[in-house]
């Protein structure tokens, strides 16, 4: 496989460049892009470092702290963008985060026929994979229902368009991939010598995975967010 230099890496900027300015121009916005991207370089280069050591270690309690780590940061970057940010709507957010990723995780151990319980190596890429997608998934359903809700809609009005509204994106991956795109974890495994025929499988795994943990996250918090709010 290929060796990426950070000098040809940095040829990927100047595309963003474009975008910057124009996000600038439009938002009169110049740090958000900026800043989420220095943060994004960061933190992959650290969490590269921190890999290396998880995978050399093979500590189920260090491997514990990292999960939970990830778990908190995703549901409270999920918070953010919501309008109601109380303690209880938090619980709400990290207990149908928690629940749903919980679930598919114990799946896909099941799946790969891990030779331990705790293989760091698969279980750490695989749980960011599904803590990234349920805040993503979250954080467009909350969004539109509390929209939906400031229009005087009814709960199940406002879930049902929510709902609907936050699947979009997962259903219109599975409808595209093969035909318009090849997903990233796919593109890696070819990438890397992997028989495309096995890089099949595995994506099919990670696109189920996806769609079903961010519908379980939703479904969960629909009903929590009845049993703990009256409307």
């Amino acid at each position: 496989m290929q060796t990426i230099s950070f000098s040809h890496l940095s040829l990927m900027l100047l595309p963003l460049i474009v975008v910057v300015h124009f996000y600038y121009k439009y938002t009169n916005d110049k740090k958000e892009i900026v800043y989420a991207t220095i943060r994004m370089v960061l933190q992959l280069i650290l969490i590269g470092y921190v890999l290396i050591f998880l995978f050399k270690t093979k500590d189920l309690l260090i491997g514990i702290c990292i999960l939970s780590f990830m778990l908190i940061i995703s549901t409270i970057i999920t918070l953010r963008i919501t309008q109601n940010k109380s303690y209880k709507h938090y619980f709400i957010i990290f207990i149908s985060t928690f629940l749903s990723s919980l679930l598919h995780l114990f799946l896909i151990i099941e799946v790969l026929r891990l030779d331990s319980f705790y293989e760091p190596r698969y279980i750490i890429p695989l749980a960011g994979m599904i803590f990234g997608n349920i805040m993503n998934v979250l954080s467009l359903c909350i969004e539109r229902f509390e929209k939906e809700l400031s229009r005087n809609e009814s709960f199940i009005e406002a879930r049902t368009i929510s709902f609907k509204a936050a699947m979009i994106p997962q259903i219109n991956t599975l409808l595209a991939v093969g035909l318009v795109s090849l997903p990233g974890m796919m593109t890696g495994q070819i990438l890397s010598g992997i028989d495309p025929l096995i890089a099949v499988r595995y994506q099919i795994m990670i696109m189920v995975m996806c769609i079903s943990s961010g519908g379980i996250a939703l479904i969960l918090y629909y009903k929590l967010k009845e049993k703990f709010f009256k409307y």
